[in-house]
C-alpha cells in the first residue's frame, strides 16, 4: 500500500508563525513527505530576511531530506497587482519581482499568484482591472522567463477572476502560453464551481493543484471532511486531463502535522496516487 504521504506536496502556510522555511522541510521531510510548497512569510522565508546563509539552508534541507521545492506562494491578502493606487501596484510588483528571482536562485520551477483584487463595496470597471492585471504580466513575466520560473496564476474567491471561465479568458486575452495556472478545488468549491469542469476548462495552462476542504457559506481552508469539498471525484479528472505533478495539500491548521496528515489519508482512500 502507498504511503499516504509519499502522494503529495505540503504548503507550508500553517507552519509560518512557528518554524523556518529550511526547519519546516527537514521537519516535515522527516515524516516521508516528498515536496513543498514554500510560503513567502517573514520570519519564515522572506526575500529581504534571506540571506546567502539561508539560501544554503535551504538547499541543505532539500538535499538531505530527498525532497524538492515545486512552488513558492504569498499571502495574497497582502498584496494586490490590480489596485487602485500606482503605489499599491507598483509595491505588489516589486515584492513578487523579487519572490520571483529567489525562486529562480532556488532552482524553484513555479510561483503562484494573484490576480488581483476589486473594492467588492464599489469595485472599478472589469475593463480597468483587466487592464492592470495584464500589465503586471508585462512586468512579472519577462522576469519569471529570466529566471526560469513559471507564473502560475490562482483562481482566489476575492480575486477579481474567481472562476476557471474568467481567468482563463483573461490568460487567453493577454496571449502567453508560458503563464499557467494554479487550480485550487476548494476556491472552486465555495464560489460554486464545479471543481471537476474547472480542472477541464483550465487544462491546457495547468500546473499545479491546491486541496483543502471548505463548505459553501463560509470560506476555508480546512482539514479533509470537514467541508463538503467532493474529492472522489477528481482522481479521474486528473488522470483525464494528464496531470502528473505531485498534488499540494493547503491545509491551514494550529493542529498542522496531524491534520496533514490526516487529510493525505482520507485523500489515498479515494483514489489519490493510485496508478
Amino acid at each position: 500500500m502507498t504511503d499516504p504521504k509519499s502522494i503529495f506536496a505540503i504548503n507550508t502556510y500553517s507552519y509560518t508563525l512557528d518554524y523556518s522555511a529550511a526547519e519546516t522541510i527537514r521537519h516535515l521531510g522527516g515524516q516521508g513527505y516528498p515536496g513543498f510548497e514554500l510560503m513567502m512569510y517573514t520570519g519564515h522565508f522572506w526575500p529581504g530576511e534571506v540571506d546567502e546563509a539561508a539560501k544554503r539552508d535551504i538547499r541543505s534541507a532539500v538535499s538531505s531530506t530527498g525532497t524538492r521545492l515545486v512552488s513558492f506562494n504569498m499571502p495574497n491578502i497582502d498584496l494586490n497587482i490590480a489596485g487602485a493606487s500606482p503605489e499599491v501596484r507598483a509595491y505588489s510588483l516589486g515584492l513578487l519581482s523579487n519572490f520571483i528571482r529567489l525562486a529562480g536562485e532556488l532552482e524553484v520551477p513555479a510561483i503562484v499568484i494573484g490576480p488581483g483584487k476589486a473594492n467588492p463595496l464599489f469595485s472599478p470597471g472589469h475593463a480597468l482591472l483587466l487592464g492592470h492585471f495584464h500589465k503586471a504580466l508585462d512586468t512579472l513575466a519577462p522576469i519569471a522567463k529570466q529566471a526560469g520560473v513559471r507564473l502560475l496564476v490562482e483562481n482566489m474567491p476575492f480575486a477579481f477572476l474567481p472562476d476557471a471561465d474568467a481567468l482563463m479568458k483573461a490568460l487567453d486575452d493577454y496571449g502567453n502560453p508560458d503563464v499557467g495556472i494554479i487550480y485550487d478545488v476548494a476556491n472552486g468549491h465555495f464560489i460554486g464551481e464545479d471543481p471537476c469542469e474547472g480542472l477541464r476548462k483550465v487544462s491546457k495552462r495547468l500546473g499545479l493543484v491546491h486541496f483543502s476542504d471548505t463548505g459553501r457559506k463560509v470560506y476555508r481552508h480546512d482539514t479533509i471532511g470537514l467541508g463538503d469539498v467532493p474529492f472522489a471525484a477528481f482522481p479521474p479528472v486528473l488522470k483525464e486531463i494528464g496531470y502528473a505533478e505531485l498534488p499540494v495539500l493547503e491545509v491551514i491548521s494550529r493542529n498542522a502535522d496531524a491534520d496533514t496528515l490526516d487529510s493525505a489519508t482520507r485523500l489515498a482512500a479515494v483514489g489519490y496516487g493510485r496508478a
